[in-house]
């Protein structure tokens, strides 16, 4: 029913950062949080941002210290920065809306972290 999608992907070198942005269309209204996922080729989706509607967030081990989720005051489009990158973190990313009675998500842009 909500249309996510991202933008902001790209190559990157180790140690540098990217902001992965998430538009949304339609209603949120109702939803629990906003948040990001990724995944590489071969592994599962993972976990690795979320903010819930209320503001708070949380993030993954493996983002924490790197990584900030924020929203526009709107909470019409979801933000990722990501910073200090590592060749582990290439992905791809999606966005992700979880409302009580559904979750929906983006098609995912491409994060590559390489020399």
């Amino acid at each position: 029913q909500v249309q996510l999608v991202e933008s902001g992907g790209g190559l990157v070198q180790p140690g540098g950062s990217l902001r992965l942005s998430c538009e949304t269309s339609g209603s949120i209204i109702g939803f629990n949080a906003m948040g990001w996922y990724r995944q590489a080729p071969g592994k599962q989706r993972e976990l690795v941002a979320v903010m819930s509607s209320t503001g708070i967030t949380d993030y993954a081990d493996f983002v924490k210290g790197r990584f900030t989720i924020s929203r526009d005051n709107s909470k019409k489009t979801v933000h990722l920065q990501m910073n200090s990158l590592k060749p582990e973190d290439t992905a791809v990313y999606y966005c992700m809306l979880d409302f009580p009675w559904r979750i929906d998500w983006g098609k995912g842009t491409l994060v590559t972290v390489s020399s």
